[in-house]
């Protein structure tokens, strides 16, 4: 996930090596926050895995037991459709399991799920705290601040992202919306929400955690239950970032994702307002 990066008017040179003039290569990534965003796809990776597994022992979500396959589980149900509907899986062993033979560690892997889950949680929340020192250290912090007008302006670039591919279709222009910020509203509005989201899925972690010996924090998203089914959607609202995310990166181009790799990019070609 791309973050906020050191200031952009600060020119490591004025011309590209091509010698385009008026674009200037500069600074856009400082180093602790590029380490911590590519660090957040394997732990992020470990925590989905194995929280999936951990929910698998104890759904969140049930419903009476169905009459025809006894499942009570909702992934249940989709892993016994997929099964009866896909070509080449109508002999699958279990197919009550097959959600979480495929998008976690296994059904009945709980103890070492859990063992997984605490140690990416711990790497995490510390990979978190280098996010917060990078941000500090290269100014990346004030790009992420929202604006007054970011909800608005959002629904401009989401506009702009749904007509994309039409434009493409029918080989017409499709002009991108102009912000002199580093990240355009919708942009903002999503890297603002994500580190919240992170913050959220560390305290309802540690509520679920130590359910009596911070009863406090476990009462202020209403016990335990509750805890977990905030915990439950948090996950789903990292993974539904990171998938449009990594699309439209791509989209964007190299320049942006080389931003990430090295810390500097060749396509500024305006000063930028923080």
């Amino acid at each position: 996930m791309s973050h906020s990066t050191q200031l952009d008017h600060e020119p490591i040179a004025t011309l590209t090596p091509g010698n385009q003039a008026g674009v200037r290569v500069v600074r856009r990534h400082y180093m602790l926050v590029r380490y911590s965003h590519w660090l957040n796809i394997p732990i992020l990776l470990g925590l989905i895995l194995s929280g999936v597994s951990i929910y698998w022992a104890s759904p969140v979500y049930k419903h009476k037991p169905s009459p025809e396959t006894g499942s009570f589980d909702p992934f249940a149900d989709i892993g016994i459709w997929i099964c009866a509907h896909v070509p080449g899986l109508h002999q699958y062993s279990s197919p009550p399991d097959w959600v979480y033979n495929h998008i976690s560690l296994g059904p009945g892997m709980l103890a070492a799920a859990l063992r997984l889950h605490w140690l990416c949680a711990d790497l995490f929340m510390l990979n978190g705290l280098v996010f917060v020192a990078g941000s500090a250290m290269g100014g990346g912090w004030r790009s992420l601040l929202p604006r007054r007008t970011d909800l608005r302006d959002a629904f401009k670039m989401f506009r702009y992202y749904l007509g994309v591919p039409l434009s493409k279709l029918t080989r017409r222009s499709w002009l991108h919306p102009r912000f002199n910020t580093k990240y355009n509203p919708l942009q903002r509005v999503a890297y603002f929400s994500v580190p919240v989201a992170g913050l959220l899925s560390v305290l309802t972690g540690w509520a679920l955690h130590k359910p009596m010996q911070l009863h406090w924090l476990t009462a202020i998203f209403g016990g335990y239950d509750k805890a977990r089914v905030w915990h439950f959607w948090l996950m789903w609202i990292l993974i539904l970032f990171v998938v449009p995310h990594v699309i439209l990166v791509l989209a964007d181009g190299w320049d942006t994702l080389r931003s990430m790799i090295v810390g500097w990019s060749t396509r500024a070609e305006r000063w930028e307002d923080f």
